[in-house]
């Protein structure tokens, strides 16, 4: 089993990457923000790998954060949900933003993804919403520099969330009042101060 890649971008195509790795091109399906992520062709990359094997076919799936690929997994787990609509979720959406979806039932956020009805809306935000708390928020790399997350520097609101959990605040309770609360100006102990007042400590 393939668990990562590191090579050079050979080629790309609408949802799929050719990485060359010491000569060999393996085809990896990726989702639009992992294609953005990876960059141009002949850029060095280094992609998370989800191994299918079937009967007729060895599929790669590839995935610039480790983020994606556990939502990536989640995903596929659901009832009705293939490779292709995982991909299609994970590129409308980024990783937080489909926590935060779970998190607060939104299914008609969901819907906008290409493939995803109000039917399997209800599904996905049924089937996952135990879940939402073992995935790490992770921000996704684009071209070299972190993409920003409603509510403030990343660091910052990673540092926050631990802070709430080590006082008890489950994970996914401090996820959402962090990025609720957090904005660019705010240092991190008023953000702690005001996601302690949003979860009612």
């Amino acid at each position: 089993m393939i668990g990562k890649l590191k090579g050079i971008i050979d080629s790309i195509e609408d949802d799929r990457l050719i990485v060359d790795v010491n000569g060999v091109g393996y085809l990896v399906f990726c989702s639009s923000k992992t294609q953005i992520a990876a960059g141009n062709t002949g850029a060095a990359v280094m992609l998370y790998i989800e191994t299918h094997v079937r009967e007729d076919h060895i599929h790669l799936y590839g995935f610039a954060s480790q983020a994606e690929h556990k939502w990536f997994k989640l995903l596929t787990n659901v009832q009705g949900v293939g490779s292709k609509v995982a991909l299609a979720l994970l590129s409308a959406f980024t990783p937080n933003e489909i926590t935060q979806a779970i998190a607060a039932q939104d299914k008609t956020f969901l819907t906008k993804a290409s493939g995803v009805g109000p039917k399997l809306a209800v599904r996905l935000v049924t089937e996952l919403k135990d879940k939402v708390g073992a995935v790490i928020a992770e921000p996704l790399e684009v071209k070299g520099q972190k993409s920003k997350v409603k509510g403030g520097n990343d660091d910052i609101r990673a540092d926050a969330i631990s802070a709430l959990t080590n006082l008890g605040i489950a994970r996914m309770d401090a996820f959402l009042a962090v990025n609720k609360v957090a904005n660019d100006d705010k240092k991190l102990e008023q953000i702690i101060t005001d996601a302690l007042k949003e979860v009612g400590r």
